[in-house]
């Protein structure tokens, strides 16, 4: 990956503190910034601005995870330069810093941005992909906890489409697949055990097709279901069909098999459940399998940033008053 010279420049300055709203580093504390990031670049005594120029350009033209994302080592370099210890006194938050920083990297497409966490993270404006998906199992700041409980509500009274629409669709597409179809239900006849399909571009340019069968409350295994539940005996079928029937793709033209089939429930998904069907499967089938709860959906969404739906969010009452507002 290359950016233009004068977006590297701007970018440079920003790191040696040339720029506004960030420390000016002498040629030493250049040095030890570098080390700070674990990277072994030293600085050479030539100037200051050149050289982190070099160095940054080395850094984006090194091996990225996946198209449209930003090198690891370039993505951390950039992470502990907007660590909020580094803040000026005129900018606590790093509000303006950011403002700064996001300037040449608007001109690449990209945007940079603090999440719930206070972590710095990239995106691509054009796709709106995240450059590198959090740990969704590492540990919540407040602000996503209050995001995920109030996901968790919304789960538990929308419905399949809803969960589909405003909760699968944009939170696949923000990690990274793409062609997302949703078969929809209005015609049943027509979806072939899969709610929608997507594919995958792996690093080596081969494509991975998924299908995605969903439902909005618990699977479970018992002889008698709940209402809002559903039984894992209802998937197998559904399962089966979407992985022995092709799809087209009409990007290249042709029919194609499902190379993995995501079960995903609104709910819990029980261990019984998940063993009948691993019984049921033979062993080829069973290795296509990925499932997907309410946890996975919870932390997914809260770590990949995505805006809650519209529903989810409590509407804000304003109580009538008789005070003059002057």
């Amino acid at each position: 990956m290359q950016f233009k010279t004068r977006n590297m420049r701007a970018l440079a300055e920003c790191v040696i503190g040339d720029a506004k709203h960030f420390p000016y580093r002498s040629s030493f504390y250049i040095s030890e910034f570098f080390e700070d990031c674990d990277l072994p670049f030293r600085h050479d005594g030539s100037t200051r601005v050149i050289w982190a120029t070099e160095r940054l350009t080395e850094l984006l033209a090194e091996p990225s995870t996946r198209p449209n994302a930003l090198p690891p080592r370039f993505v951390h370099l950039f992470r502990t330069l907007m660590d909020r210890s580094e803040a000026v006194d005129s900018d606590p938050d790093r509000a303006l810093a950011l403002e700064e920083l996001n300037a040449p990297l608007r001109k690449e497409g990209y945007e940079a941005y603090f999440d719930e966490g206070a972590t710095l993270q990239f995106r691509h404006i054009k796709t709106n992909k995240v450059t590198e998906v959090s740990n969704p199992h590492r540990p919540f700041a407040p602000e996503e906890i209050k995001k995920r409980t109030q996901l968790s509500d919304y789960l538990d009274k929308c419905s399949e489409d809803e969960l589909i629409e405003e909760i699968l669709l944009p939170m696949f597409r923000q990690l990274g697949y793409h062609r997302i179809t949703a078969a929809g239900h209005a015609d049943k006849q027509l979806e072939y055990g899969k709610d929608l399909w997507m594919r995958f571009t792996l690093p080596t340019m081969h494509v991975i097709y998924f299908g995605i069968q969903a439902k909005k409350g618990k699977l479970d295994s018992s002889g008698v279901t709940k209402t809002g539940n559903a039984n894992i005996a209802e998937i197998y079928n559904q399962v089966s069909m979407m992985i022995g029937h092709e799809i087209f793709d009409p990007e290249l033209n042709r029919r194609v098999l499902v190379d993995h089939a995501f079960i995903v429930a609104g709910g819990e998904i029980t261990k019984q459940a998940r063993n009948w069907l691993g019984g049921k499967l033979d062993q080829s089938k069973r290795a296509q399998i990925l499932f997907m709860d309410r946890e996975d959906i919870l932390n997914l969404f809260v770590v990949t940033n995505i805006p809650l739906p519209a529903d989810a969010v409590p509407k804000v009452r304003f109580e009538p008053t008789d005070d003059i507002p002057f």
